[in-house]
């Protein structure tokens, strides 16, 4: 009966996130027919391929015990430059080489901050969230940049019935797995997000794991842009505001722990897609758009609580077994 209980403890936290992502469809589908159509589905899944691709650079970055709230502005900043670039020189590697290389620079000025001259992630990235907003308006002249021409291709086109930024989401799923799952980087993501003073004496080269961190953050922020500005046809400077924060929940939905160390990227994919799921339903039911900010910010609220009762949970779990293990080794 033990190893029964066992069992089904251990199934229902490691699956729950799944089981809520699958009961939430199906309410959904019964909530309003439109749900299950097939252009619902295509649009949703164009939609969640931005944040979500930003959820797993933060997932990454919050298991190392750091946090990125400047992803939104930098997605902005990389999106304008990329769009800028397709229309001086028609080339869409081009446009997507400097998106990407947008992100890591933004990002690796983020990480010296932070790494190197010890600012806090959240002022570091809450500085450069205004000045690469800043730098996209400066640059547009607070103008939208029209007219793209085939550059939509990467945000609207297909291949065979799956949409391209659909193809993007997978192949960033995938690598951010692996990495998690099979890579000595990943596993030192989890020890210095775990506890970054005895990562240092393990020898694991802290300074360089958050700068890799970052870097990768910064590539797949740049990729999310160009792919954004791609989909609404359109270089807005002024685009995917709080869009770090959706990134944030779909991550900590997904039971990535704020206080580093915990994490997985088919957790955080669940997460979006349960944020994804939420957001559409409430715009098909006509829900006040200021009614779903208030939800939004609930789920936010009550996402951090969960993380917090978590944690002390497992801190009690771990403490009574170091109590059982005394008392076991205790001489008669």
């Amino acid at each position: 009966m033990d190893l029964r209980n066992n069992f089904w403890s251990t199934a229902r936290k490691k699956y729950s996130i799944y089981m809520v992502l699958v009961t939430l469809f199906i309410v959904c589908s019964f909530v309003n027919e439109n749900f299950l159509s097939v252009n619902n589905l295509t649009n949703i899944s164009r939609q969640l391929a931005v944040t979500t691709i930003l959820a797993f650079g933060e997932t990454m970055l919050i298991i190392c015990g750091m946090l990125d709230l400047s992803a939104g502005s930098v997605l902005a900043l990389s999106g304008v430059f990329a769009v800028y670039t397709y229309k001086m020189y028609g080339s869409l590697l081009a446009a997507v080489l400097v998106g990407i290389l947008t992100g890591v620079v933004c990002n690796l000025i983020n990480v010296v901050m932070i790494s190197t001259f010890k600012a806090p992630p959240f002022i570091a990235t809450l500085a450069m969230m205004t000045m690469a907003r800043g730098v996209a308006l400066l640059f547009t002249k607070g103008q939208n940049i029209l007219q793209l021409g085939n550059f939509v291709v990467l945000g609207q086109g297909s291949i065979g019935i799956i949409p391209i930024p659909v193809v993007f989401l997978i192949v960033v799923a995938i690598f951010t797995w692996y990495i998690l799952k099979h890579t000595r980087f990943g596993r030192s993501l989890y020890a210095v997000g775990g506890n970054e003073e005895a990562s240092i004496a393990s020898g694991i080269n802290v300074h360089k794991v958050k700068y890799m961190a970052f870097i990768i953050n910064g590539v797949l922020v740049g990729l999310a842009g160009v792919l954004f500005m791609s989909r609404v046809n359109a270089g807005l400077p002024n685009g995917a505001i709080n869009y770090e924060f959706t990134a944030l929940t779909a991550a900590i939905i997904g039971g990535t722990s704020f206080s580093g160390g915990i994490g997985t990227a088919g957790g955080t994919l669940a997460g979006a897609f349960i944020v994804g799921f939420l957001d559409n339903i409430m715009n098909l039911t006509n829900i006040d758009s200021y009614v779903q900010q208030i939800i939004r910010g609930a789920i936010i609220a009550l996402a951090v609580i969960y993380d917090i009762h978590s944690k002390n949970r497992r801190t009690k779990s771990m403490l009574g077994r170091i109590d059982d293990r005394a008392v076991e080794k205790k001489p008669n």
